[in-house]
């Protein structure tokens, strides 16, 4: 292929055709017409002798070869994007950024608090903006650069993505202070006789203490299912429903906590994710190294109190 002779700007409509899988969606992201669209897709299948996109009831669907080119392409752009608009340097202090991250609002309280006292000290006009994106979408959206990064369990394998493990921290039971069963150490059978909370960002599927208990041929009675940790603890404290939920958001909420009596269950894991198109943009990285040396220094903090209070 000679690059002289192909239009640069035709791998733009080529990245948000493959994002959003509709040549109307593709065209108002780059800001022409669907007709346009449509011409520069066509000048690609002729450039690549190749299809590129099939359309299917479920939309644009890419072949093999777009598969095949759009991680150098979108690599490319972004090299190009950081050329064009950034110097090789991130000055934080003169910075009007705003940054993306997807996160839960368990995640948001440990994190947010520290970073935004951080920020308001090295980087007071730079944006954060904190939302939950689906699990599932999260890599397109990374590589479309809708979010910058996504603070979630290590169960992102796709070879775009990087990210670095930023946490952890152990299930416990959690229930109200003055809780009838509110004591150092449960049964397995007090556990079974206690009315659950589940938080699942999913409509349905089982946790982690779920599938331990399948394991035992056994189930726990689930009688609400939520997204938010912080409205279920509300509900907790006002009843005798109980919640497994990390050792940390019970420490932090003040409320009673014991060791599960299930066998197998993980530790919960916390890892930031970016796609590897920003991996060496100064900005992504600056961002970077404060959510990992804050998390970090959270990790500390937590060990300094748990040693004082043994």
């Amino acid at each position: 292929m000679n690059l002289n002779k192909v239009d640069l700007n035709l791998f733009i409509v080529f990245d948000a055709i493959y994002t959003e899988a509709n040549l109307t969606r593709a065209g108002q992201i780059v800001g022409i017409t669907q007709p346009a669209v449509s011409n520069a897709l066509a000048r690609l299948r002729e450039t690549f002798n190749d299809p590129l996109f099939v359309r299917t009831a479920q939309g644009m669907v890419p072949t093999p070869m777009s598969q095949n080119i759009i991680g150098p392409v979108r690599s490319a752009l972004q090299q190009l994007r950081i050329s064009v608009q950034e110097s090789r340097t991130f000055n934080p202090a003169q910075a009007n950024k705003t940054y993306r991250i997807s996160m839960t609002d368990l995640t948001e309280a440990v994190i947010l608090p520290p970073l935004f006292q951080r920020l308001r000290r090295l980087a007071p006009n730079v944006i954060i903006e904190s939302m939950l994106a689906r699990r599932r979408e999260t890599t397109k959206e990374l590589a479309a650069g809708r979010l910058d990064f996504a603070v979630d369990a290590p169960l992102n394998t796709d070879p775009q993505v990087r990210h670095v493990k930023l946490m952890e921290d152990r299930y416990v039971c959690a229930m109200r202070q003055g809780h009838p069963l509110a004591k150092d150490k449960i049964s397995l059978e007090e556990y079974l006789s206690l009315t659950h909370i589940h938080i699942s960002s999913r409509r349905s599927g089982l946790g982690y203490v779920d599938l331990g208990l399948g394991k035992m041929g056994i189930q726990r009675k689930i009688a609400l299912r939520s997204q938010h940790y912080l409205m279920a603890t509300t509900v907790m404290q006002n009843t005798d429903m109980s919640m497994t939920v990390p050792e940390r958001f019970a420490r932090r909420n003040e409320l009673h906590y014991a060791e599960l009596p299930v066998n197998d269950i993980p530790v919960q894991e916390t890892h930031l994710y970016w796609h590897e198109s920003t991996d060496q943009d100064p900005a992504n990285r600056w961002m970077r190294e404060q959510i990992i040396e804050i998390c970090q220094q959270v990790t500390t903090q937590e060990k300094k109190l748990e040693k004082a209070s043994a």
